[in-house]
């Protein structure tokens, strides 16, 4: 995986997101083995460990599973920029979809836009982000379609420190 820029990572509070932010990932390579590894662990079925199960599957070969694809494309959004104060702590997946397979030698990015943001009624040292990120492959076809919320530390309270 293509490491981003080794500037020093920027750290956003909740403030920091005026709602039409749009953050870019690195790249990641996508190996045999990475999706013979992980389905082997994780979810064995025969189209996601064998290349002539995979071909006589609707996946037509080898295919990653779409759990692989979302585990890979939160490292790629947690190891990109923009960093949030804190974290981000996930609140829950609204959807999520897989409308085409991830294959060897296919190299996945992402791009997460904020779809929504408000204040948390019930933790007010917090406020609530929904992102829309689509991951995509090396010919910009989309492999995955997820919009999930998360809780963002607000500037100036007790959880997020950092700022004034």
């Amino acid at each position: 995986m293509k490491k981003p820029h080794k500037m020093k990572a920027v750290e956003l509070s909740y403030e920091d997101l005026t709602g039409s932010e749009e953050f870019r990932t690195a790249t990641m390579p996508i190996t045999r083995e990475m999706i013979v590894a992980f389905a082997a662990q994780f979810d064995p079925q025969p189209f996601h460990l064998d290349e002539e199960a995979g071909k006589k599957s609707i996946f037509g070969g080898l295919a990653a599973s779409g759990w692989m694809t979302a585990a890979l494309t939160m490292r790629l959004v947690l190891e990109g920029e923009p960093r949030f104060t804190g974290g981000a702590i996930g609140l829950g997946i609204d959807s999520i979809a897989w409308p085409r397979p991830v294959r060897p030698g296919d190299h996945l990015s992402a791009v997460s836009t904020i779809v929504s943001k408000r204040l948390s009624q019930s933790k007010p040292d917090y406020g609530i982000v929904k992102l829309r990120t689509t991951a995509t492959n090396q010919h910009a076809e989309v492999v995955q379609v997820m919009v999930a919320s998360i809780l963002v530390h607000r500037r100036g309270t007790a959880s997020g420190k950092k700022g004034g």
